[in-house]
């Protein structure tokens, strides 16, 4: 694939978000949210427009009429492309649609498929020799259609650089804010999640929504004071013994319990919030590795160092150079 395109932070970034006949409103409403054009903080730093793949006026699948102001023609002048998803993964996209995301591909521009959008970035092309996911109920499929595919049913989304797949309905926004995160950097990231709600990163895979029930408990309140304290003092040890019995729990039910509510284990869930918190000292700090591994209570900048590549596939030094440049030689 062609060098992907920079896009510069000074000025708007461009967004194209493909609308489609019979697309279910939270699909469109996903990438609207997270890249919304109306800031109360401020002007926004994105230029959000919805382009119809099939005619400018369009019926959504709860059956109101959306109007398409842009088309096809629109993907040229985006800096990114989201597919949020399609109709049927059984059902081939118009010609019109996957020309105009080669072109959009060959050009260097980021192309992101959400849910079964995936399959839409499949029928260009764009995933051949790529690793991508998609909703759990069809990543089969997609590994059978698509053999020079490498599909990862577990996770939540997949960064190959130029595209981007993510799993079903909610993962979309993970993938958004992951996006935001690469552009404007964690802070930005983590105000969005706010606004809408959301967790600013989840840790884990889509495997823990495979037909399974999270269910509510009395303890979920102390559970959310618990982890919330735990997050305002990352630099303790916080044992898992520990956190068990401020929960009045035992070490086992208080692991089930954690898991049914966030899908991964406490230590993964931990270990999380801490890279969370140093990229947020990365991108606003000129503290050193060895004063924000202490912070987070990761003890050595050998121990940040390891666990950052493996979780960002980048070092600490490469990522505070690309979101602090003023602090990279820190």
């Amino acid at each position: 694939m062609p060098p992907i395109k920079t896009v510069s932070k000074s000025t708007s970034i461009k967004i194209a978000v493909v609308a489609f006949e019979h697309i279910l409103p939270f699909h469109l409403s996903v990438p609207c949210a997270a890249f919304q054009t109306t800031w109360n903080e401020g002007p926004s730093p994105f230029r959000l427009r919805i382009c119809s793949a099939e005619g400018r006026r369009l019926r959504s699948a709860a059956g109101f009429v959306i109007e398409a102001e842009y088309g096809l023609e629109e993907l040229s002048r985006a800096d990114i492309i989201i597919v949020p998803s399609w109709r049927d993964c059984y059902e081939t996209p118009p010609q019109a649609l996957l020309d105009a995301l080669r072109r959009a591909a060959k050009n260097g521009k980021r192309i992101v498929g959400l849910c079964l959008g995936a399959f839409v970035l499949a029928h260009a092309g764009l995933l051949d020799g790529c690793k991508a996911t998609t909703h759990w109920i069809a990543t089969d499929e997609l590994a059978r259609r698509f053999p020079k595919v490498s599909v990862d049913p577990d996770v939540l989304y997949v960064d190959e650089g130029q595209v981007l797949t993510s799993a079903g309905a909610a993962a979309g926004i993970d993938c958004c804010l992951h996006l935001v995160r690469q552009l404007l950097g964690t802070e930005q990231a983590n105000h969005i999640a706010r606004r809408m709600v959301v967790s600013p990163f989840r840790h884990g895979g889509q495997a823990q929504f495979i037909e399974q029930a999270v269910t509510t408990a009395p303890r979920d309140k102390r559970m959310a004071h618990l982890l919330e304290n735990v997050q305002r003092k990352l630099h303790l040890p916080h044992s898992l013994d520990e956190i068990a019995q401020h929960a009045v729990m035992s070490r086992r039910s208080f692991t089930r319990h954690f898991r049914q509510l966030t899908g991964s284990s406490f230590g993964d869930w931990l270990l999380a919030q801490r890279l969370s918190e140093a990229q947020r000292l990365l991108e606003t700090t000129d503290l050193s590795l060895e004063r924000i591994a202490t912070a987070i209570g990761l003890g050595s900048p050998i121990t940040l160092r390891q666990h950052f590549q493996r979780a960002y596939r980048t070092s600490p030094t490469h990522y505070r150079r690309s979101f602090n440049a003023d602090r990279a030689d820190a």
